[in-house]
């Protein structure tokens, strides 16, 4: 065994780790998104995430790496690899092409993911599934093309290591999109605009979710590199978890000394904000800037979602505050703090130019498109539950059973059955 193969094992090797690492992160998800919503649509969470990395999946492999890595096409779409047949050569890899679909397949089901908590407890099953398919085998890719496929935009320079735009904002801006076209819950908004639906059903369920989600995000960002052996792994695992210590306790202590207790929910999210802000530049820069990237998306976090309650949008898990809000500023921060050609590291403005412009691509691509898919949807198959389907839970109505049969929640139902029964004797 020479030198090179063993290094091709170990890198191969690697990969596969990681990418069960990013895997599991489907699990943060869902534990997450069920923690912040009420028991009675627990089920429809778990069923979402099966279709995003079932259904997901499929069509990544059919349709949607060929698109984002195939042969370039005037830089706006990959044209070969579809099935993951055709020329690929043009990938320049250290191991197999197997193990690298599998890295990118578990990214793309990280992306839909983002939107899937965006519109909990009142989206159509069945018009999320089209989203799936929608999202998995074009939106994105076509969007990962231009960045990490060779692309318009990775000829201009723009650098986002692991995803802080391709995959955060944009899966940030369609979130918000989708949150926007199919409306807030039921009773979420008074005439004062005030929210007045309860709240997390079960924190530590979602702090658990928030764990799984931190510990994948390791795998999300060193496993980038593509290689174990590369030096600069250590550095990203340290500025990793630097960025979403720094997110967390900002929103820690600012709602501690701000409202006189530290909320829960908002600390989840900031934590989970400073990952999201780092990844982008988690291999360019500092230790020091790490921590300045993490405070800023904690911050950020917060704004956005005063902004979305100002403005009656419903988005229960918060994946427009800490996917897109974040990701913008961590994809902007590269631009400033990159350790090779930064503003601040003496680079000039080139970099900082091509982040912003990139960004705007994506985030008006994210938007646009899915809000334009959705709109197409509704024409033949509604978007939105009944408000029967809604009040009932989204797990009576669409998967027929509940997650317990202990909740307040199954003692409605109980009833509403009963009156059923007693109404058509």
């Amino acid at each position: 065994m020479t030198l090179e193969t063993l290094n091709a094992g170990l890198d191969t090797i690697w990969v596969v780790l990681t990418a069960a690492m990013i895997l599991l992160m489907e699990g943060g998800f869902a534990l997450l998104e069920a923690g912040f919503v009420r028991t009675k649509n627990n089920v429809n969470i778990i069923m979402k995430v099966f279709a995003d990395i079932t259904i997901g999946t499929l069509c990544y492999f059919v349709v949607g790496f060929g698109l984002m890595y195939g042969m370039d096409v005037f830089g706006i779409i990959g044209a070969s690899g579809f099935l993951l047949k055709g020329d690929l050569s043009h990938i320049d890899l250290t191991i197999s092409m197997d193990a690298y679909w599998l890295f990118q397949g578990a990214f793309v089901i990280a992306v839909i993911s983002i939107v899937s908590g965006a519109v909990a407890e009142r989206i159509n099953f069945r018009a999320y599934l089209i989203f799936v398919v929608m999202m998995t085998a074009f939106i994105y890719p076509i969007a990962g093309h231009w960045v990490w496929g060779g692309g318009w935009l990775s000829r201009l320079g723009m650098q986002d290591f692991a995803g802080s735009a391709v995959i955060h904002a944009l899966g940030g801006f369609s979130a918000l999109a989708a949150a926007i076209v199919i409306g807030p819950r039921a009773g979420k908004f008074t005439s004062r605009g005030t929210s007045s639906i309860s709240l997390p059903s079960n924190l530590p369920l979602a702090s658990v979710g928030a764990f799984l989600l931190w510990f994948g995000w390791f795998g999300f960002n060193a496993g980038s590199t593509l290689q174990a052996t590369d030096v600069r792994i250590g550095h990203i695992a340290i500025v990793t978890m630097l960025s979403a210590a720094s997110g967390g306790a900002v929103t820690l202590l600012y709602t501690l000394f701000r409202y006189g207790r530290s909320d829960a929910p908002s600390v989840i999210n900031g934590s989970l904000a400073g990952l999201v802000g780092i990844t982008a530049g988690c291999a360019f820069v500092s230790d020091l800037a790490a921590l300045l990237i993490g405070a800023v998306s904690g911050m950020l976090m917060l704004a956005a979602t005063n902004w979305l309650e100002a403005r009656k949008i419903d988005d229960p898990v918060g994946a427009f505050p800490v996917h897109a809000a974040s990701g913008m500023w961590g994809t902007i921060a590269v631009g400033l703090f990159s350790t090779e050609n930064g503003l601040f590291a003496g680079g000039g403005w080139h970099l900082l130019g091509v982040q912003i412009l990139g960004l705007v691509v994506l985030c008006i691509w994210g938007f646009s498109v899915t809000w334009l898919v959705f709109k197409v949807i509704n024409v033949w198959l509604p978007i939105r539950s009944t408000e029967e389907e809604e009040e009932l839970g989204l797990d009576i109505s669409y998967h027929g059973i509940m997650a317990t049969h202990t909740s307040p929640e199954f003692i409605k139902v109980e009833d509403y059955y009963k009156q059923d029964e007693e109404l058509t004797r």
